[in-house]
C-alpha cells in the first residue's frame, strides 16, 4: 500500500477530465492537480518551451512527495515524455497518447477512418499515427490541429453558438472530406466540448483518452501495489493563474469531495531547461 498522493498536470484545466474517472473508481486515492493556467495555451509555443514548463511542473509535483505522475496534456505527452522519463527514472510516469493508441487499434480495422484532433505541437509531433502503427499498421490516420478550441474552453465559452462554430469551422470539411467514422479527442481540453460535437455529427464515435487512461493508472498501481489504503487529505488543485474559470470548473465538477485550491506561479530560475 502506499498512501502517497498521485500527481496529474496539464497546461491548464482540461486534465480534470483525467482525474473525474479516478476519483470515481479509486475514492482511496488523493489527487494533486496542477494546471499551468497562466501560461496555456501549450499547443501554439515552440517545443523548447513547453518542455521547460513540464519540467518545472514534474519537479513540483515531485516536491509534494507524489508516487506517480499523470501528464494529462496531450502536447506535453507527444513531445515531453520520454525526455521526462529519463530525468526521473525513480517514479512512473504516464503519457495519455499510448493507452488511447493501443484502445484504437484494439477497436478499430482497415475498415475505419480515423480523425484525431488535437493541438498544433500534438498533430506536427503525429505522435497517435506513430503509437497507433505500432500496433496495427494498416489503420488510415488523419490529423488535423484545432488551436481556437482551448483558449475557448479555458474561457468557459462551450455550450453556445460560438463554440459550435469554431467546431464546424475545424470539422466539417475534415470530417467529409476523409470520411471520418472514429473521431480521436486528442486534447484533454476536448472532452468539456463532446456534447458539442457529438450533437454536430451524430454519425461520429467518439473516443475519449482521458477516459482511457484511467486503465493503465490503475494497472500501474496494482504492479506496485500502490493503491491507498485509505484518503488522507483533501485533494489538492494548483494552478499558475487562479482564474474565475478554473476555480468555477473545479467546484461544479469537485463540488462533493473535499478539496484545496492553491496558487503556485514558477521564477525564471525554478529549474533548468
Amino acid at each position: 500500500m502506499d498512501d502517497r498522493p498521485i500527481g496529474f498536470f496539464d497546461s491548464g484545466l482540461g486534465g480534470l477530465t483525467c482525474v473525474t474517472h479516478v476519483m470515481d473508481s479509486l475514492p482511496n486515492e488523493r489527487i494533486i492537480y496542477f494546471g499551468d493556467t497562466a501560461r496555456t495555451p501549450y499547443g501554439s509555443k515552440a517545443e523548447s518551451t513547453i518542455k521547460k514548463f513540464s519540467n518545472q511542473i514534474t519537479d513540483f509535483l515531485i516536491r509534494q512527495n507524489v508516487k506517480m505522475i499523470v501528464i494529462a496534456c496531450n502536447t506535453v505527452s507527444a513531445t515531453c515524455l520520454e525526455e521526462l522519463r529519463k530525468r526521473h527514472k525513480d517514479i512512473p510516469i504516464i503519457g495519455i497518447i499510448e493507452p488511447a493508441a493501443y484502445e484504437i487499434a484494439q477497436n478499430c480495422n482497415s475498415g475505419n477512418n480515423i480523425g484525431v484532433i488535437g493541438t498544433k505541437a500534438t498533430v506536427k509531433s503525429r505522435a497517435y499515427d506513430i503509437y497507433i502503427s505500432k500496433y496495427k499498421a494498416d489503420l488510415k490516420i488523419f490529423s488535423t490541429a484545432c488551436p481556437a478550441f482551448v483558449p475557448l474552453i479555458e474561457e468557459g465559452i462551450i455550450e453556445n453558438e460560438i463554440m459550435d462554430l469554431s467546431v464546424r469551422h475545424y470539422l466539417d470539411k475534415f470530417i467529409s472530406y476523409n470520411k471520418i467514422d472514429t473521431l480521436v479527442l486528442g486534447c484533454t481540453h476536448y472532452p468539456l466540448i463532446k456534447k458539442n460535437i457529438e450533437k454536430l455529427y451524430p454519425e461520429l464515435k467518439i473516443v475519449n483518452p482521458s477516459k482511457i487512461i484511467f486503465e493503465n493508472i490503475r494497472k500501474e498501481l496494482e504492479t506496485l501495489n500502490g493503491f491507498a489504503s485509505e484518503k488522507k487529505g483533501e485533494h489538492i488543485f494548483y494552478a499558475s493563474d487562479l482564474s474565475e474559470n478554473f476555480i468555477n470548473m473545479i467546484n461544479r465538477i469537485f463540488k462533493d469531495t473535499g478539496f484545496t485550491v492553491k496558487f503556485k506561479n514558477f521564477e525564471i530560475n525554478d529549474t533548468a531547461i
